[in-house]
């Protein structure tokens, strides 16, 4: 026989059905592994949507806090007149501690924000950096030596604040001079 009628193993039958395309195949290599479905996009799609719902709730919850805040601390501060206490310096620490924890509902709510938005992690980066040094700040301006057993205790934690308050000056000055404000490019060399 001279091989009529017999199909080589490598080539489909002439009268075969040509195959399928895979609803899924998008046509691009990615290596190997398997293309995603267009209904996982839609999973991925409806779940980014939903975190980014939850996101802008948490900022509007800070929002809250925020101005709950500035009510109190105003209210702090006519009390104080009325008592004529306002001029004491434990109680103007005070009202700058309460006005430095705003500004850190401030800073994470613009970090929230940032999130929501997608933009560049360099910015939310900063972000986080500007609220650690608030709150290091914050944690200076009313560290009292008298609140630790020790003078050595004292000294590790403050010890511990300027190490904290140098690397985080240290991480902010790096953002700015080697990342460019989009995140992308160098800012300089």
């Amino acid at each position: 026989m001279s091989g009529e009628g017999t199909v080589d193993a490598g080539e489909p039958p002439d009268d075969a059905a040509p195959a399928r395309p895979d609803p899924a195949d998008d046509g691009t290599d990615d290596g190997g592994q398997r293309p995603v479905g267009p209904r996982v996009e839609r999973l991925v799609d409806g779940s980014e949507r939903v975190m980014q719902s939850v996101e802008l709730v948490a900022a509007l919850v800070l929002v809250v806090l925020f101005a709950i805040g500035v009510f109190d601390l105003a209210l702090q501060i006519y009390g104080e007149i009325q008592t004529g206490d306002i001029s004491d310096p434990l109680v103007v620490i005070g009202f700058i501690d309460t006005a430095l924890l705003l500004f850190i509902i401030v800073e994470v709510y613009n970090t929230v924000i940032a999130y929501a938005r997608s933009d560049s992690t360099a910015r939310i980066l900063r972000l986080v950096i500007f609220t650690g040094v608030i709150a290091l700040v914050r944690k200076a301006i009313v560290f009292r030596t008298g609140e630790y057993a020790t003078a050595t205790e004292a000294l590790l934690v403050a010890g511990s604040y300027g190490l904290l308050t140098v690397t985080l000056a240290l991480l902010l000055f790096v953002s700015y001079q080697y990342v460019g404000d989009d995140g992308d490019e160098p800012a300089m060399y």
